[in-house]
């Protein structure tokens, strides 16, 4: 496996155990939102947001994600573009008690909206350092040759 197919496997894998990112509008002078990405394993070209009709991020369009693995041993900045999800089937597909709690008005709330970010390329950065390279550090030793290869842009 390549360095690019393992950083955005393991990209995939750890957004996957922890599905929340920073969004926010490209141009837009607003802080980005935490967001909570729905995931489909089959559709590694995009994720989707249930938010609000009301929320800064609802007139969609060329949007940035930022991800921070759990373990912080991944960093991740995403470039897409934000679209309505008007499928009904994909709404549901998501749907969950904790989505729920959100909307008091249910599935069924008029001011429930779906957002798509349909991807573009990332910038992925590994920070995982072997035990030596802990050891460098430690000690102030230079670790750049440790991190040869945990760095790529990729499409996604």
């Amino acid at each position: 496996m390549t360095d690019e197919a393992d950083i955005r496997d393991r990209f995939w894998a750890d957004l996957s155990s922890s599905p929340f990112l920073m969004v926010g509008l490209k141009g837009n002078a607003e802080h980005s939102l935490p967001m909570t990405a729905q995931l489909d394993p089959q559709a590694n070209h995009c994720f989707w947001f249930y938010t609000a009709k009301d929320n800064r991020l609802a007139p969609g369009g060329p949007a940035m994600a930022q991800f921070v693995a759990k373990d912080h041993h991944l960093f991740a900045c995403i470039e897409g573009t934000l679209v309505p999800e008007t499928d009904p089937a994909v709404i549901d597909r998501y749907w969950s008690k904790q989505v729920e709690a959100w909307y008091p008005g249910g599935r069924n709330d008029p001011n429930l909206l779906m957002l798509r970010l349909d991807l573009g390329k990332a910038e992925i950065w590994r920070a995982d350092l072997s035990l030596k390279g802990v050891f460098k550090m430690m000690f102030g030793g230079d670790v750049r040759s440790e991190m040869k290869g945990k760095h790529a842009e990729v499409a996604l």
